[in-house]
């Protein structure tokens, strides 16, 4: 993540946005550049050290405060986008404040000294969008800091944190802002012990959606504040509810003393604010009697590789003449599942508005042995280059689709509208915008108590605490964690389950290991 002024606004679409996200920048604005530069300094430090300085908003803040308290301090940094520090020259800095700042890449080709003082947006970059060869090297990076290598799925902006860790001087302290998927990815909890038996984690800073300092943007953002000083007990936890308030640097720069209205603030016990996740709001931990995963399991949804190619409307399947044998009433997006229920009404719905509702899914036989019509659209799309696809050109043959029974409960999982159950009435296949939950029972009576308690309210609200979080209050909810999502004891009650022997008591009652149904 990139730095920006007060008064600059981040493009919604098109070309400029989307070169914003291949280089991982959106611009922090000055009221919690500000802040996050008050509690580095308040260590005493004589200097500022950014390791993605960008358009300078934390070099801004330092002058600022600087100006502020009389004292002054040097502007030390690295960058490797030179757009970004011309950038910075006509946000208002000058050349004498960006002549420390030394173009070389921060993580893999680190300065050499330590630091009092390091603050940072790094660069927004998720791991998909890294080269092979520099995923390779983070982790490797990872495996020395801390021990082990990270999960693949940690992005840039978590290696940026360990790397300034380390740099990080005794006695030092660091202010970072990052997505909130650095407290909730599958690596959380493993970096997070490493954290905090290292260093002392003294505030959490979290954002209400309306306050959030990069608005319109698919992410949820925190700011950390670490000192490498003796680990603590506890920490501060903070939500800032209004957007361009001062609260915030007062609050930081008081020692987490003055709050003011714009702000929640809570002291937590730090095994809690791990338990329950750094960037959620204080929880008592309980391990929950019953998790959905007792009770099903959960697939992701089909992924087909080229959608253009596989997912048909009922109009393009009919005038490509493909037999029904190979097609499957399937979904694509969450957006045209507007309720908690899909039934074959929806289905005709998005089909009269020209949508695609079939799964094209040939098996694996040979290319001769399909009807004509088949082969003569599969020889279509080999000779478009449908078979040179990523996940495609893994498959044998290239054309044999995923397979999957049709789920009584898909669960969107991450879209503009809240994550929810729906009721797949339809027995359509969904594909990668849903996941699949298949009940261990087929039992008719079973299975509708058991919708009863997936979208009971409080079973919805527990999404949150297995979730990862992003923008405007969207959370992702991957396989394995919804399989940890907690069942309210009263909803397992009021729907006769809590007298339904689970699949993981079964199992552990006849010693044999954990065999799913599907």
């Amino acid at each position: 993540m990139m730095k920006r002024t007060r008064h600059q606004t981040l493009p919604s679409t098109g070309p400029e946005r989307e070169a914003l996200r291949r280089k991982g920048q959106f611009w922090t604005p000055d009221w919690v550049a500000e802040a996050m530069v008050s509690y580095v300094v308040e260590g005493g430090s004589n200097h500022v050290f950014d390791p993605a300085v960008g358009a300078g908003a934390f070099f801004r803040a330092a002058k600022s405060l600087a100006a502020e308290s009389g004292r002054h301090f040097s502007l030390l940094g690295m960058e490797i986008d030179g757009d970004a520090l011309r950038e910075a020259l006509r946000n208002g800095l000058y050349a004498d404040d960006l002549s420390r700042v030394r173009m070389s890449d921060f993580v893999l080709r680190p300065p050499q000294e330590k630091f009092d003082a390091i603050v940072a947006n790094p660069p927004y970059i998720r791991h998909h969008r890294l080269p092979a060869h520099v995923k390779t090297e983070l982790k490797r990076l990872g495996a020395r800091l801390i021990g082990t290598p990270l999960d693949g799925r940690a992005g840039l902006h978590v290696y940026f944190l360990l790397r300034a860790l380390q740099l990080l001087r005794e006695g030092g302290r660091l202010a970072f802002i990052v997505p909130a998927d650095t407290c909730e990815g599958i690596f959380s909890a493993m970096l997070w012990n490493w954290v905090t038996r290292n260093f002392r984690l003294e505030a959490v800073v979290t954002f209400a959606p309306e306050a959030s300092p990069f608005p319109r943007v698919d992410t949820n953002p925190i700011i950390l504040l670490i000192s490498n000083t003796r680990p603590a007990d506890e920490f501060w936890w903070a939500k800032c509810l209004i957007r361009e308030t001062g609260h915030l640097k007062t609050w930081i720069a008081s020692g987490f003393k003055e709050t003011g209205r714009a702000l929640e603030v809570f002291r937590r016990c730090l095994s809690e604010g791990l338990a329950t996740g750094l960037s959620r709001p204080p929880g008592e931990v309980k391990t929950a009697a019953s998790v959905l995963g007792d009770y099903a399991r959960v697939m992701r949804g089909i992924a087909t590789g080229a959608n253009d190619f596989f997912f048909l409307t009922t109009r393009q399947a009919a005038e490509l003449k493909l037999p029904s044998e190979f097609l499957l009433p399937a979904i694509g997006r969450t957006r045209d599942v507007p309720d908690d229920e899909i039934n074959l009404l929806t289905v005709k719905e998005i089909e009269s508005k020209g949508k695609p509702t079939l799964l094209f899914s040939p098996d694996g036989r040979p290319l001769d042995l399909f009807p004509a019509s088949v082969r003569k659209y599969l020889e279509l799309g080999e000779a478009a280059g449908i078979h040179l696809k990523t996940l495609i050109a893994t498959r044998r043959p290239w054309y044999k689709m995923e397979t999957r029974p049709a789920p009584p409960f898909l669960f969107a999982y991450l879209g503009r509208r809240n994550a929810r159950f729906i009721r797949n009435l339809a027995s359509v296949r969904p594909l990668t915008g849903f996941l699949c939950v298949y009940p261990y029972s087929d039992d008719t009576l079973l299975i509708e108590k058991f919708w009863n308690v997936l979208r009971h309210p409080e079973t919805v609200a527990n999404l949150a605490l297995v979730g990862k979080s992003y923008g405007s209050g969207a959370i992702k909810v991957e396989p394995r964690a919804l399989e940890r999502l907690p069942l309210p004891h009263a909803a397992l009650i009021e729907s006769g389950l809590d007298s339904v022997q689970t699949r993981t008591q079964k199992v552990k009652q006849v010693g044999q290991p954990f065999l799913p149904l599907f």
